[in-house]
């Protein structure tokens, strides 16, 4: 695995990639075409929260190939940091366009993660946008570790299929971790952490309005829509973002990458 030569922005310790979607693209084309290997983080507040408890799971986003900025908090502090360039690479958006690119370049895509039949919905919809895309597996996991056979039939699958890129729908933290474990073991070039993203694309979830998405709210309408669920990550972990943030670029509070 090699991490990508883009600059990076030091976000509380976490290594954020300047980017914007279409250098994030070039860089990603760049690394299926050498063949080499590694993964992406889609990395927003909460995946940065996340790493300041620990420290094994801060390493994973510093070590990947890249660690996108997929919200607007993450592009605003780039540009305090000097990054004027960078935009956000919001993880739904980025799978479309790298899937929109793949017809022409041959990339071949597999689909990991959802609820049961999320995939193959999501593979319904997307081969619908581009016709000529290759979705060439799907594989739904359990709500756990892989065991030894789960391990050997994606495997299989994987090596059947010629996948080029795995896209890993699961979640922070846990699908960072399983690309992280996972990278270099298993026979794929690229894989790609999108989390929500197999919901949205499916259509089994509403994604937010965009003047939401550019405002830095779109938080607040997935919290709208599934209170119980993310009421914990957004209204605890965003005060203590911004918190920690002013701490940082105030200089009183020194985060090493």
């Amino acid at each position: 695995m090699i991490a990508s030569d883009q600059p990076r922005v030091n976000i509380l310790g976490v290594g954020i990639s300047a980017l914007s979607m279409q250098s994030a693209l070039e860089q990603t084309e760049g690394l299926l075409d050498r063949g080499d290997t590694g993964y992406i983080c889609v990395t927003g507040v909460h995946g940065i929260i996340e790493g300041q408890s620990d420290d094994a799971f801060r390493s994973i986003l510093n070590k990947s190939f890249l660690s996108t900025p997929d919200g607007m908090p993450t592009v605003w502090l780039g540009h305090l940091h000097g990054f004027k360039d960078m935009t956000r690479v919001y993880g739904p958006d980025f799978m479309l366009n790298l899937c929109k690119s793949s017809v022409e370049r041959g990339y071949r895509h597999f689909l990991y993660g959802g609820r049961p039949g999320i995939a193959e919905e999501l593979r319904a919809e997307l081969t619908r946008r581009y016709p000529g895309l290759q979705i060439v597996g799907t594989y739904t996991p359990p709500f756990r570790p892989l065991n030894a056979e789960e391990e050997e039939d994606l495997r299989a699958q994987l090596t059947v299929s010629k996948a080029d890129i795995l896209w890993c729908g699961l979640s922070t933290p846990k699908q960072e971790r399983f690309m992280a474990a996972y990278n270099g073991r298993l026979p794929v070039k690229l894989m790609v952490g999108v989390g929500a993203a197999f919901d949205l694309l499916s259509g089994n979830l509403a994604e937010a309005p965009d003047w939401m998405k550019k405002s830095g709210l779109q938080w607040l309408y997935r919290l709208i829509k599934e209170p119980k669920r993310l009421w914990r990550r957004y209204l605890i972990n965003n005060p203590r973002f911004i918190w920690l943030s002013f701490l940082q670029l105030s200089r009183l509070k020194r985060f090493s990458v």
